[in-house]
């Protein structure tokens, strides 16, 4: 299904009428694939214009390998230098284009939500940046990730390298080798790695990588797959809240939630609980007690009876200074924490969900 819409939008991009990119044999019959022919690289970058924009370093002749280096592995883009293919760069519609494409697969997504075949998600790579960060050097893919929700609603985006995607089809094939048989990935490369034709055509490979994935129900409740969309995020998010970053640090765990509502399934028992503590603290800390108070609601009516669990204690905790401090109702918050510290069950007084959060390993 993915493919074919990317079929119709290469139409469409290339100046096919409406008509003739929406419908017809051809459409219907396009192949599956996760990556693109070898015949489509003539002319890629120029189908593509408008849709995908780049931040190009110099063009290495060397032969190189990406993502061997060694080094840290940042999650945010670094600065791109300027060289040869930083003249292959979007014309400055490309923004315009972006956005464009990105309202057309969400309008997709509404019409084929009612179908026999699951749509969940439709994703977008928005942006591929040449990272230097000496001795590395990696191009940073950041998606967007497209699902149920208002049609007004932003995007949740991610930001991944190709070391990333390999490693997740690594696992998956280790773990499912039928389902995934049928499911290729971009090649590696001994040199070129940093063109705009080769960050295009892996751009769309990973968007129908993705994709496929999401369409087969024993790889989209995967926890590697979970763990990709999430975990950079939420390690990110925990330690710009350690380090007192609480605006950087919301936007992040705000991101992170809406990824964890989009997939559908919990990212791991704990991670929502641990992301809506994280939001809890961000929007305290920035003098925000009302949506603080949401969150802890929240989190309450997801723990339900669960005396036991080491979250329950601080989140009333919370909810209890919070309601006071807006002069809301808190009895019920406070007679259960009364219980809870009557039963042995917590200590007096209990531990803050800032506390757990720093103390909380995320793995």
């Amino acid at each position: 299904m993915a493919s074919r819409l990317l079929h119709r939008l290469r139409h469409a991009l290339a100046g096919d009428g409406p008509g003739e990119a929406a419908a017809g044999p051809e459409a219907e019959q396009f192949p599956e694939s996760s990556e693109l022919e070898d015949d489509d690289a003539e002319g890629l970058s120029s189908r593509l214009s408008g849709t995908l924009s780049f931040t190009s370093a110099e063009e290495d002749e060397e032969d190189e390998e990406e993502d061997e280096e060694v080094g840290p592995d940042p999650l945010l883009p670094g600065d791109g230098a300027s060289g040869e293919d930083a003249e292959r760069s979007p014309q400055p519609d490309a923004q315009r284009g972006s956005q464009l494409l990105a309202r057309q697969l969400q309008d997709f997504w509404k019409k084929s939500r009612n179908t026999l075949v699951p749509q969940r998600l439709l994703f977008e790579v928005t942006s591929a940046t040449v990272v230097k960060d000496p001795p590395s050097k990696y191009v940073l893919y950041t998606l967007a990730v497209m699902g149920p929700g208002p049609p007004d609603r932003q995007p949740a985006q991610i930001s991944r390298r190709y070391s990333d995607f390999e490693r997740l089809h690594r696992n998956l094939q280790r773990q499912f080798r039928g389902p995934m048989a049928a499911i290729s990935f971009p090649r590696k490369r001994l040199r070129r790695n940093f063109t705009a034709e080769t960050i295009a055509r892996r751009s769309r490979a990973f968007e129908q990588f993705l994709g496929h994935l999401q369409a087969v129900p024993e790889l989209r409740h995967a926890l590697d797959l979970q763990d990709f969309f999430v975990l950079p995020e939420l390690r990110r998010a925990q330690s710009l809240t350690c380090t007192g970053l609480y605006r950087e640090a919301l936007a992040l765990w705000a991101n992170a939630w809406q990824l964890q509502a989009q997939l559908g399934i919990p990212s791991g028992p704990d991670r929502p609980l641990l992301t809506l503590a994280g939001l809890a603290v961000c929007h305290q800390e920035l003098e925000d007690p009302g949506e603080a108070r949401a969150c802890c609601e929240r989190a309450l009516h997801l723990l339900g009876d669960k005396s036991l669990h080491t979250l329950l204690a601080p989140f009333l905790e919370a909810h209890v200074r919070l309601s006071w401090r807006l002069g809301l109702d808190k009895r019920q918050s406070e007679a259960r924490l009364h219980a809870l510290q009557e039963a042995g069950l917590t200590p007096t007084p209990p531990p803050s969900l800032k506390e757990l959060l720093i103390k909380e390993i995320l793995d």
